[in-house]
């Protein structure tokens, strides 16, 4: 398996490591332990009983299937999201992930809006290749993924195939930030996995435009 090619990782006094990577058309940051391992996993399972999961269903070819994930959407008012024909409108801002966006806004250098959660409640649980490339997102859109509680695997390949796929694994308390033209020529996915048996949260950041 293609692990990351990383090109560069510095300690600064107070701040995250940060991993950058070489890649055609992609700019992706990784900064390790925003949040330290045991912090992350804690807030991994505050956030579990804290948020409004839900189980979405998606069609396909012809039948209806349980999305292999249960998601959350949050936000400010007005900030709906849809995405494979799943209509989600903002629920409020907890205290908690008002804290969590404060501090992701301040490492990513970046203003969200939004959260989509994403709760993979083992290692069945998984999400398929596909880009964050929607419409309200604009051009180039700055995503901020923060994991929490158990490791995974990201995996990111080009959408026209001319790289082999890199492998980034995620750890409790680490972001991944994705700018530029990222969500334009790469896409991602997390895979299924029999090694994970407990919980993993992952929480998106974005800046969508109003749907008022």
């Amino acid at each position: 398996m293609t692990t990351q090619p990383f090109i560069s990782q510095e300690e600064l006094f107070g701040e995250p490591p940060i991993e950058t990577f070489d890649l055609p058309g992609a700019e992706l940051v990784l900064l390790n332990a925003v949040w330290s391992r045991s912090d992350g996993d804690l807030l991994c399972k505050q956030l579990i009983d804290e948020l409004q999961w839900r189980q979405d269903k998606i069609s396909m070819f012809g039948r209806s299937h349980d999305v292999p994930r249960l998601n959350a959407w949050y936000g400010d008012p007005d900030r709906s999201y849809s995405w494979s024909g799943i209509e989600m409108d903002p629920i409020p801002w907890t205290s908690t992930l008002r804290k969590v966006k404060e501090r992701v806004s301040e490492v990513a250098d970046a203003e969200f809006n939004s959260v989509l959660a994403n709760l993979y409640r083992d290692g069945n649980d998984k999400v398929d290749w596909h880009a964050d490339d929607e419409e309200v997102l604009g051009p180039n859109p700055i995503i901020a993924s923060v994991s929490l509680g158990a490791a995974r695997n990201f995996r990111i390949r080009r959408k026209d195939r001319s790289l082999d796929p890199i492998n980034i694994p995620l750890k409790s308390g680490d972001v991944l930030v994705m700018s530029g033209s990222t969500q334009r020529y790469w896409e991602h996915q997390i895979p299924r996995t029999k090694k994970v048996l407990n919980p993993r949260i992952n929480l998106t950041f974005r800046k969508v435009e109003s749907s008022a």
